[in-house]
Parts: C-alpha cells; structure tokens; sequence
C-alpha cells in the first residue's frame, strides 16, 4: 500500500481489544526504533503487556480504553526534541498502520510510562499501540489557505505535500502550523498551542515522506 493511502487509512484509536501483537510485528517496529535512534541519537522504545499507564483518566481529552501497549518518545533535552520526536514518532505511527495496529498520540491521558528515561533525557509524548476495537474515524480540516500559502501557480508536489498534511493527527485537532512555499523551496513552522512543537514534526514527516522534498 502506498504510504498516502495508509495516512488515508489511520484514524486515533482510544479502545483496543485483548490482542497480543504478534512476535514478527513486534520484530518489525522495534528493528524500526532501533535504526532511528541510532541514526537520530533518540531513546525511543516500546513497552508491551503494560496497561498501568493509560490507567490515569483525565475525561476531558478522552480516555485510553483497553491499551497494553505503547511507544514512547524519549530523547535528551534540546531545543529541537519536542519536533523530532514528533517526526519520527509519526514514522512509526505508520509503520504500525501499515501492519495492521492502531495507534493513538497521547499526551495527556495517561500516567507514569515504563520507559527507561537516562539523566538529562524526558518523555515527550506516548503513542498507545494495538489492535483497536474500532478504526477510529477521520478528523475536520481547517481550508488549505489558513495553514499554507497555496494558490493556483502551486506545483502539484506542493499540494500532494498538503493533502499528506491535512491527514496528519496534531495535539485536539488544533492544526497549528502553515507551510509557505517560495521559489521551489518548502518552509513550515509552528503557531502557538498545546503540544505544537510535537505536531509541526508530525506533519513534516507527513510532507517530506510523500513528496521527497525538504522542509525548512
């Protein structure tokens, strides 16, 4: 499957089923994690059989239901750590669509992870993981105008870029980024809001994977 039909085909998911993800899954995103964060310098794992950490309720932004399984993004402090987690979290966010597992990003609705967080290191986000009791279903988008600058001389790349960003999940569907293209060059950046930094690199990924091209 093409990679803009498997972001056609994920939607968050918060209830899961009794399901076990299976040994060869489970080889294939942690053979994943373990090339980004030797290429990256990232701490990102994967915990299963875990459910204590979506036990924390918080109503408001909805409830993790029936989880035992999680990514987490860990990586050491910087000013760049929020979006590159963000980035390649989403990365394995697909991965796991593409082998059939839901996923759902997870900020706030959660407690304590069982990631092994090293001195100087923090948790950015957790992405629940398993075999979803549902699909989950496709969010509102906000018009193209209001989070790029496109207009009829657009090249096609650019508005194949933006489809693959409209699918992208971001932090309650906020959608607080805008992408500026200029004389064959792409920028982004993010606009203030809960978890931005997060979205902008999930919504880079979303970009850069489908077109082949750079953000800025």
């Amino acid at each position: 499957m093409e990679l803009l039909e498997i972001m056609k085909a994920r939607h968050s998911v918060r209830s899961y089923i009794d399901r076990p993800i299976e040994p060869e899954k489970r080889e294939v995103l942690n053979k994943m994690v373990e090339e980004i964060n030797q290429e990256t310098g990232l701490h990102l794992q994967i915990i299963y059989e875990e459910p204590e950490c979506f036990k924390l309720a918080l109503i408001h932004y909805g409830i993790i239901k029936g989880a035992r399984n999680y990514i987490c993004l860990v990586g050491k402090k910087s000013k760049d750590l929020e979006e590159k987690t963000g980035y390649y979290g989403e990365k394995l966010v697909l991965k796991a669509q593409e082998l059939g597992l839901n996923t759902c990003w997870v900020a706030l609705t959660r407690g304590k992870s069982q990631a092994k967080v090293n001195p100087g290191e923090k948790v950015t986000c957790v992405i629940s993981l398993g075999y979803g009791s549902n699909q989950g279903t496709s969010h509102k988008n906000k018009d193209l105008k209001e989070v790029c600058n496109i207009d009829a001389s657009s090249p096609d790349w650019f508005k194949l870029g933006m489809e693959a960003v409209q699918l992208a999940p971001t932090a309650v569907n906020q959608q607080k980024y805008y992408f500026t293209y200029a004389f064959g060059e792409v920028s982004a950046i993010a606009k203030f809001g809960m978890y931005s930094k997060i979205d902008l690199g999930i919504v880079k990924y979303h970009f850069e994977s489908v077109t082949g091209r750079k953000v800025k």
